[in-house]
């Protein structure tokens, strides 16, 4: 090849990385959240995800600043968590992740292999999805760790709360509420509270005109579910943190209450929905169950082969359940007893256990599973529907009180958390 020709080829090949290059933006770091950044990559999908959602539901949304703002802020605080778990030594191993998407892929009535093929058409990477949802969990036990500590009910709070609920006529409805905080700082001056107070009374004037009330909470929300609309979900009234159960008691669907002032701002408050519940009968289920904890001598792979062997054998009849459970099993609330639970409702275990439970017929007996106890396998012995007496009464108010104070706590660990943190966001170009 002559050298003109070697200089044309090297022209053309550096003028095509260079094309390359330019339409190939590098990421770039959005925000330092102490040893951590958030990366505009990363924001760029939770502003695409909310997108994609919110045109499935025929929802408007905020300009795409509003949008990067709101991801900006979830991502700090997911960041912030992702490092106190680092420092706790808390992970989610591969065993974890991969029975928590069983799960999510059964409830959804989909196969391991269709619940794939359905994420990565919604969403284009199932691996990031994967670790996005690890993430989730990751968090999520954080915010457990640290929100459970915090709340201590004493039989008298709950005996107290019975006595008020009889006296008003105990009510079965549960609403979904929306939500929008306008914060304050921890430190909050004169000035950063009037003008707290006055955005709060702009987004009341908004809404009074007929402005979707998601699109604002996308747009103005400071609180953990401004992304989602601001939506929190179905509570009992007794569920609520008690400045909202005090102001929407006796409102109607579609009411916008507020501003409502607490520590960390103004709250507005509308009611999505009402719905009834029956309460006044409660399904138990009779369960046993064999746990096999993993360690530095017991693998993973180990424990979950262990009770894998234990199923086959239980099934072929050359095994007892009970005796399995006495000999094995590292429960030991359940061991001496043939790793029996009792009645209880499902809803007292952690969400694998529960689910699991839930989906088991009378005798079946449940595949390995993981939960954050250690590898399980379960069978369900017998099923029954019973009246609310006086101790299950006392048991759903404790819980009520439970999440009310959950709930409340949540919110000022995150702030608390957000507040100690050295946090400094980029300004975009």
């Amino acid at each position: 090849m002559k050298l003109s020709q070697l200089f044309t080829t090297a022209l053309l090949c550096c003028a095509s990385f260079n094309s390359l290059a330019i339409e190939r933006e590098i990421d770039s770091v959005a925000a330092v959240v102490d040893n951590s950044v958030v990366l505009t990559s990363d924001i760029d999908e939770i502003v695409e995800r909310v997108k994609r959602n919110a045109e499935a539901q025929g929802q408007t949304l905020p300009s795409d600043a509003a949008l990067r703002t709101q991801a900006t802020e979830r991502l700090i605080l997911t960041s912030l968590q992702l490092q106190m778990a680092q420092r706790m030594g808390m992970q989610i191993s591969d065993a974890q992740l991969d029975d928590t998407i069983r799960n999510i892929a059964q409830e959804e009535k989909l196969s391991l292999d269709a619940f794939r093929q359905k994420v990565t058409a919604e969403e284009g990477n199932y691996a990031r999805f994967r670790e996005r949802l690890r993430d989730e969990m990751i968090t999520g036990e954080v915010l457990r760790a640290n929100v459970q500590r915090r709340i201590y009910i004493s039989p008298q709070e709950v005996e107290s709360m019975i006595k008020l609920m009889e006296e008003q006529g105990a009510t079965s409805e549960q609403y979904n509420l929306g939500h929008i905080l306008i914060a304050i700082p921890a430190q909050a001056t004169t000035e950063d509270i009037s003008s707290a107070k006055d955005r709060a009374d702009k987004v009341m004037e908004l809404l009074r005109s007929g402005s979707d009330f998601k699109r604002i909470a996308i747009a103005s929300s400071s609180g953990s579910n401004a992304l989602e609309g601001g939506e929190l979900g179905w509570m009992n009234i007794n569920e609520m943190p008690t400045l909202f159960s005090e102001a929407i008691r006796g409102r109607k669907k579609s009411d916008i209450v507020g501003p409502l002032r607490s520590g960390a701002g103004f709250h507005i408050l509308t009611i999505f929905d009402i719905r009834g519940e029956n309460v006044a009968a409660i399904n138990e289920v009779k369960s046993r169950h064999i746990l096999i904890k993993p360690s530095i001598i017991l693998s993973e792979e180990r424990a979950r082969t262990m009770l894998t062997e234990f199923v086959k054998k239980i099934r072929a009849g050359d095994a007892d359940f009970a005796e399995l459970a006495k000999q094995h099993s590292e429960d030991p609330g359940s061991k001496l007893n043939g790793g029996e639970l009792g009645w209880s409702e499902p809803t007292v275990f952690v969400g694998a256990f529960r689910d699991t439970l839930n989906r088991l017929a009378i005798d079946e007996i449940s595949e390995p599973f993981r939960t954050e106890h250690g590898w399980h396998i379960a069978q369900v012995l017998d099923k029954r529907t019973v009246d609310a007496t006086a101790d299950k009464k006392r048991e759903q108010v404790y819980r009520m009180i439970f999440n009310r104070r959950y709930n409340e706590e949540s919110t000022n660990f995150l702030r608390e958390l957000r507040s100690e943190a050295h946090i400094e966001v980029m300004s975009e170009n």
